[in-house]
């Protein structure tokens, strides 16, 4: 019956089988390699040439899987997982600690599976069941030591130094809309008796105390490292990270971690809630715990490691937040309270501090 089904077909219809056979042969390998993709947001500029280069690829082959690198800043993400809530496109987000709080509230993250990294990462950086840090800077206190030589200051320990009249004209702070300058109102709270539940003393200080000393309230760190090298500011509350830039064109900025504590500004991650790759996003987050990754953020972005086990050359731990000592000296913010107040925050601030 075969022999007889094959005489009745035309030559072109056997060429056409043939032809068609002959695709599905190509086409087999092409579906058999697809491959899966995982999502994940960052921030953008030499962080992610860092991920590109050098922390994506080795998690691709070993996991067999093709990483989209989504660039954006930390509240561009968040408005992404907004919008995209219960159809997510995103797999793993990575944000600064405020917005990723934030994050957390909404209930866009997913809860964290245990693993034996987690036994490895210092406390602070457990922000919850749904969000972990994955690498921190410090919020502390830069000045410039050659300035404070010459005019016979003493070194400065605390962030009670804002408030040294003998820096009336010489002081600088950033803006509340600034990160570091939320840091500071939040620590000049603490200082008295306040804090995030109760900033009504931080605005005193800032509004008496503090706001008679400044010179410049710039809005960015690159306008504050333009105002330091000028000598016009010598002191200001500084990132380590951007301590160090500054300190790498051989500018005399020391950076000091103040006896009260300075502030973990931490770099976040969570598995996205309800996503297409749950596995994988939980694969690649404790991937960004490991010793290998933690060492490549704090060589290619100056972010100090979470992960405690973690082993720096001297050079590269001079230049972040490293080590029990150090992160010790650490304070988290609760950026529940302060989220939830920031506007009306901002608000009052630009209302009585910067007049």
């Amino acid at each position: 019956m075969r022999r007889a089904l094959h005489r009745r077909l035309s030559a072109p219809s056997r060429a056409a089988i043939a032809a068609v056979s002959f695709a599905s042969a190509l086409a087999a390998p092409l579906f058999a390699q697809a491959e899966t993709t995982l999502y994940v947001a960052n921030v953008g500029g030499s962080n992610e040439q860092v991920y590109r280069q050098k922390i994506i690829p080795p998690f691709e082959k070993a996991h067999d899987v093709k990483i989209v690198y989504v660039a954006g800043n930390s509240s561009d993400t968040l408005a992404k997982l907004q919008a995209q809530k219960g159809h997510q496109q995103i797999n793993v987000a990575v944000m600064d600690d405020g917005p990723m709080y934030q994050a957390m509230q909404f209930n866009l993250c997913a809860k964290l599976d245990d693993a034996p990294v987690m036994k490895d990462i210092y406390p602070l950086a457990k922000l919850g069941p749904t969000s972990i840090g994955v690498g921190m800077v410090a919020t502390g206190i830069g000045y410039n030591e050659e300035a404070f030589k010459k005019a016979g200051l003493p070194p400065p320990d605390s962030w009670k130094a804002l408030t040294d009249n003998h820096l009336k004209g010489k002081l600088g702070v950033p803006p509340i809309t600034n990160t570091y300058g939320l840091h500071t109102l939040v620590m000049l709270a603490r200082l008295s008796g306040g804090g995030e539940k109760n900033i009504d003393p931080g605005f005193a200080a800032m509004t008496k105390e503090v706001a008679p000393n400044v010179l410049s309230w710039a809005p960015t760190p690159g306008e504050m490292d333009g105002q330091m090298q000028a000598g016009d500011v010598i002191l200001a509350p500084y990132g380590s990270g951007r301590a160090v830039a500054l300190q790498n064109t051989g500018f005399p900025l020391k950076f000091i971690y103040p006896k009260e504590g300075a502030v973990a500004l931490q770099v976040a991650a969570c598995v996205v809630a309800e996503n297409a790759q749950p596995q994988l996003s939980q694969q690649f987050v404790q991937y960004l715990l490991s010793p290998e990754v933690q060492v490549l953020q704090a060589q290619g972005i100056g972010i100090g490691p979470v992960n405690k086990t973690v082993k720096l050359t001297p050079d590269i731990a001079a230049r972040v937040p490293y080590g029990p000592e150090q992160v010790s000296k650490l304070t988290a913010m609760d950026w529940a309270t302060i989220n939830q107040h920031r506007a009306e925050w901002t608000e009052r601030w630009n209302r009585s501090v910067e007049r």
